[in-house]
């Protein structure tokens, strides 16, 4: 059967949704013998890294739902998913859905208060665990029965799976959670129709070369692993999914598994800023693609560096050397990224330029009444797209604030040009406010950093209005500095290339990169270990954390 004919059917099917796309790509025709999942772990007595066919993984996802089943796991019940495998996260995802529950993937990295505490907000049937986070949470109230772990799942009988649940386009089909930048994570809710719309899209559209061989290197809780599990069956690709993302675990992987696609978060690609990435047979792969926080210029240059593309010539389609990276801003709550812009070895188009929406979306800068702002001005970016999240689950408060006159608005101050391309300045909460109408952003400092120091991998920028008399500093092994009351002052932190001298004074160049209003209030510039930033279990950086942790110690 050719795969185009399928994806187009597919595309086509008004029962297809994200929650029963493994049912529907079979029901299609699709080879069982063809290609399902491959996971870094074993999964019940199949060898870690050794694929999954398409018939396989159905069968493992039906003895799957036979265990929850007999444990009383009924349609709509949410039930809490907290392990640290993909292959835990992903077939309980896949078999939680066939019965029409509610999957809660909650990340393994989350500390076991937070964890506790957002299952008892879940209300859930129930909560699934390995043994390691079952352990993590004895002696906390959870407000729901612990069902037992992923791998006794696995122990099910197949064949007394109940019939697939027949899906509703409204009914909800997973809740994934945020980053938690600020304390317990939100979660985040997504139906069976809202979560396949941008899929839907992209499989009624020609596949994108680096989309065959897929390395996930995408947290496997993360909304975006759930699309990208989605996305591969359909397409009938070759998956192989990551339980961790470091830079050393993604490098080894692409040169034992060779893929032509590595999908990621911009922590990954900073992560990978950090390796001399010439030493490494990284030549299969054609396509880097990330989603969520858009990337940093030096961070992209780097990889489009290796690997290689193909190209349409008078001779047809060559294949050249540099890859593609498909940059883009997303999160939970968009339900896929919703905007793209493609760079290669040529590209010369950065300055946080995230590009133009897909199609499937529509998006627009905003003042905080609600109006659209005319191209350049700076606003609130507002999103309304098909595949957008219902809601907070369980918190209507917080659900009802995001939205504004039929935009949800997501947090982030952007702006757009005249040829209609959005260019992201920062995070709101991250960003600072200093009179006259003025904002100073972390965000867009990091980037002229980045782009003005080559011995600098990665850094954090940490902007802080000082209004209390007693000052004083973070507590990252620097000097003591005491800033005067009600001045905007601001902090970075530089991580440095291997062979860097720590020692050196870069504050003038990095004064000079900031530009004469940030540059005028930078008070100190410190090189820092990757340890010492605080971050989220997705590797954001907290910085409401760092400021916060200022003013404390500023008041103590």
């Amino acid at each position: 059967m050719r795969t185009k004919g399928l994806r187009g059917r597919l595309a086509a099917d008004p029962e297809l949704g994200a929650g029963n796309v493994l049912a529907r790509v079979l029901a299609h025709g699709a080879d069982p013998d063809g290609p399902g999942l491959t996971f870094d772990t074993p999964v019940d007595g199949h060898p870690a890294e050794h694929p999954l066919t398409l018939g396989r993984l159905d069968e493992r996802v039906a003895a799957r739902a036979a265990w929850l089943h007999e444990r009383g796991v009924k349609p709509r019940d949410p039930v809490a998913v907290w392990a640290g495998t993909a292959a835990d996260m992903v077939l309980s995802f896949l078999a939680l859905t066939r019965l029409g529950a509610i999957p809660a993937l909650m990340n393994g990295k989350l500390r076991p208060e937070i964890a506790a505490e957002y299952i008892r907000r879940l209300r859930g049937a129930g909560v699934v665990a390995d043994a390691v986070h079952a352990a993590a949470l004895a002696g906390h109230d959870l407000d729901a029965p612990l069902l037992g772990q992923p791998a006794e799942a696995g122990t099910g009988d197949p064949a007394a799976a109940p019939a697939h649940y027949r899906h509703h386009p409204d009914d909800p089909i997973v809740i994934t959670h945020t980053s938690g930048t600020t304390g317990v994570p939100k979660a985040v809710l997504h139906s069976h129709a809202s979560l396949f719309a941008a899929t839907r899209h992209l499989l009624s559209m020609p596949q994108a070369q680096g989309t065959s061989r897929i390395l996930n290197a995408l947290p496997a809780p993360h909304t975006a692993t759930v699309l990208m599990v989605n996305q591969a069956l359909g397409n009938r690709a070759e998956m192989f999914l990551l339980s961790e993302q470091d830079g050393e675990r993604v490098l080894d992987a692409i040169q034992r598994w060779r893929p032509d696609g590595v999908f990621g978060f911009s922590v990954t690609w900073a992560e990978l800023a950090r390796f001399g990435l010439s030493a490494y047979d990284l030549d299969s792969v054609r396509l880097w693609f990330n989603t969520g926080d858009c990337s940093h210029e030096p961070h992209v240059r780097r990889l489009v560096r290796v690997g290689s593309r193909d190209v349409v010539t008078r001779d047809g389609v060559t294949r050249v050397p540099g890859s593609v990276f498909i940059d883009g801003l997303g999160s939970s709550e968009m339900g896929h990224s919703m905007f793209h812009i493609t760079h290669t070895v040529d590209t010369n188009r950065y300055g946080r330029c995230v590009g133009r929406p897909y199609r499937f979306t529509r998006a627009a800068v905003l003042d905080l009444d609600g109006n659209e702002l005319p191209p350049g001005q700076v606003g609130w970016l507002g999103i309304d797209s098909p595949s957008l999240f219902r809601g907070y689950w369980n918190d209507s408060v917080t659900t009802y604030r995001s939205r504004l006159r039929g935009w949800y608005l997501t947090g982030d101050l952007v702006y757009a040009d005249a040829d209609g391309r959005y260019h992201h300045l920062d995070r709101a909460v991250d960003s600072v406010e200093v009179g006259d109408g003025k904002r100073f952003f972390t965000a867009l400092s990091e980037e002229r950093i980045l782009a003005a120091c080559a011995d600098v991998t990665d850094c954090t920028v940490v902007i802080v209005k000082e209004n209390d008399p007693v000052d004083r500093p973070l507590r990252l092994d620097v000097p003591d500095a005491t800033p005067r009351s009600g001045v905007v002052v601001t902090d970075v932190l530089l991580e440095l290339a291997a062979g860097a001298d720590p020692a050196e004074d870069r504050t003038e160049r990095i004064r000079a990169a900031l530009g004469p209003d940030v540059g005028a209030t930078l008070r100190r510039v410190v090189p820092v270990r990757a340890d010492d930033i605080p971050v989220t279990v997705t590797g954001k950086v907290r910085k409401v954390v760092l400021r916060e942790r200022y003013l404390t110690e500023s008041a103590s």
